[in-house]
């Protein structure tokens, strides 16, 4: 514990950002990071307490109290040691977690929680900056060949572990790069794409192949995630070259909205508008890219998705971005003697709501509108609990305009048909099943077949997505080797 009565003597000190009107001319990163000196400050306000519950309440088991004071100290080297040995990836959780660590701090029970999020931001840029984040080259290679299906955090964090236990990985996506949603899921101004690229040289030099633009199995036909695949491998020829196969493909089938109307053009889902931004952010060409410019915008989702699509929306030059959410209003504070340490239900405002948004909250869309078959408007009714169900508010019915719809309800199971190619069982939600018991977790029904993040769990974190990553690569080594030393 660096100062005893530092949790006393500090406030808790936030990131900065850019001003609205600079950040809104571009798609680039705008958090402005604490100083080193007040990234100390901040780290002396952990309490080290007798038990600290961030550790539990962060996916990956991050070990806080430790890397808070050797930040305190100076000693930023060791610092980022203590940081890699539970997490891949720092710069991606730094920027784009929700810092579930935070509510489970100690001092959150009746103060501000230690700034633990941009602590670890801040050790990992400068770690990059000092030249401290290097390949880590096996001693021994087993001769073991690993074939992972998806390049998103889970497929990256499996890969990386298994290739410093010394087995042979080929990681295969179906986009042109890696990344998975990271790449063209998430705008660039919550994280530019930068931070993969750098990660995946690092991996490449560990020994990683990367196969891109290469499908496993088939796309479902009328899907909505575009096909950019160039090449397709079965998953017969995967498990006849390969000694095990992961899945970590996500969870890309998004949630739709049947109502009257859906067909209209201008109705989308979020994940046909966020990457072609990415896309044309990285110089692709698309063609009729969904614009939100000159546009009145209705974002029905209460989530992230949608408030990056909010963020999105601003930037293209939208007139009006409105956000619908089907759930009542939450709290503006947490009743924290009641919920810590979990996650809370409160009110939480976003980096692009702030950029200007109007919310909407207990609202539920029965019909969209439109003329010669383009989405003008649309119908909705407000809704309130009754006997544990959402019910319509008689009288509350109203009309929106709007040019652009999308749709940001969350995602619902994975897209492509891959289960059924490999022939993997699902679960009562149409995910992988597998479950992450000690003996022989992240195991599929069929032999040597793995499954994890997303396309296993459901929807999720990203650092649930490395959390499971790292754990089944624990899981595939030991099923080759008899053993692992990987932890878990």
């Amino acid at each position: 514990m660096g100062k005893v009565t530092g949790f006393m003597e500090f406030e808790r000190l936030e990131e900065g950002y850019e001003p609205v009107e600079k950040r809104l001319k571009n798609y680039k990163e705008f958090v402005i990071g604490l100083k080193a000196d007040d990234t100390k400050v901040q780290a002396a306000r952990c309490m080290d307490c007798g038990t600290p519950f961030c550790n539990n309440g962060c996916p990956v088991n991050n070990i806080i109290p430790d890397f808070n004071d050797l930040v305190f100290q100076g000693d930023w080297k060791n610092a980022i040691t203590v940081l890699h040995s539970t997490n891949n990836f720092p710069e991606f959780t730094g920027r784009i977690c929700p810092a579930p660590c935070e509510a489970a701090c100690t001092l959150n029970v009746n103060d501000d929680a230690v700034g633990i999020k941009s602590i670890e931001h801040a050790i990992i840029d400068r770690a990059w900056d000092e030249g401290w984040v290097v390949p880590q080259l096996p001693k021994v290679r087993t001769g073991k060949k690993i074939a992972i299906v998806g390049s998103g955090p889970a497929g990256l964090a499996a890969a990386q572990q298994l290739a410093r236990a010394g087995h042979d990985v080929t990681l295969f996506e179906k986009n042109d790069r890696p990344g998975g949603l990271l790449r063209y899921g998430i705008p660039d101004f919550k994280m530019e794409k930068s931070h993969i690229d750098r990660r995946v040289k690092q991996m490449e030099a560990e020994g990683v192949v990367f196969r891109t633009n290469t499908l496993v199995g088939e796309m479902p036909k009328g899907s909505k995630v575009t096909n950019w695949a160039k090449d397709t491998v079965t998953p017969e020829s995967l498990k006849a070259e390969f000694d095990a196969v992961l899945l970590t493909g996500g969870a890309e089938q998004s949630r739709d909205l049947p109502v009257p109307g859906r067909d209209l053009a201008g109705v989308h889902f979020a994940m046909e508008f966020l990457p072609m931004q990415n896309r044309i952010n990285h110089g692709g060409k698309i063609k009729d890219q969904i614009r939100a410019d000159g546009k009145h915008v209705i974002v029905i989702g209460g989530g992230d998705t949608g408030s990056d699509c909010v963020g999105t929306s601003n930037r293209h030059g939208a007139v009006s971005v409105t956000q619908f959410e089907v759930m009542p209003r939450p709290p503006e504070e947490e009743n924290r003697p009641m919920t810590w340490p979990y996650w809370p239900l409160k009110l939480r405002t976003s980096s692009s709501h702030e950029e200007g948004c109007v919310r909407e909250f207990a609202v539920s869309t029965k019909e969209f509108v439109g003329d010669k078959g383009k989405v003008t408007g649309l119908k909705t009714v407000n809704v309130e609990f009754k006997d544990g169900k959402l019910v319509e508010i008689p009288g509350s019915e109203k009309e929106y305009k709007a040019d652009l719809v999308l749709l940001a309800m969350g995602f619902v199971s994975p897209v492509a048909t891959i289960l059924e190619a490999f022939g993997v069982s699902k679960d009562a939600r149409g995910n992988a099943k597998a479950t992450t018991d000690l003996d022989g977790g992240y195991k599929t029904n069929v032999d040597k077949v793995f499954a994890a993040g997303d396309i296993r769990r459901g929807q999720s974190l990203v650092v649930w997505a490395i959390r499971e990553g790292r754990q089944a690569a624990r899981a595939v080594d030991e099923f080759l080797m008899g053993a692992t030393t990987l932890p878990r």
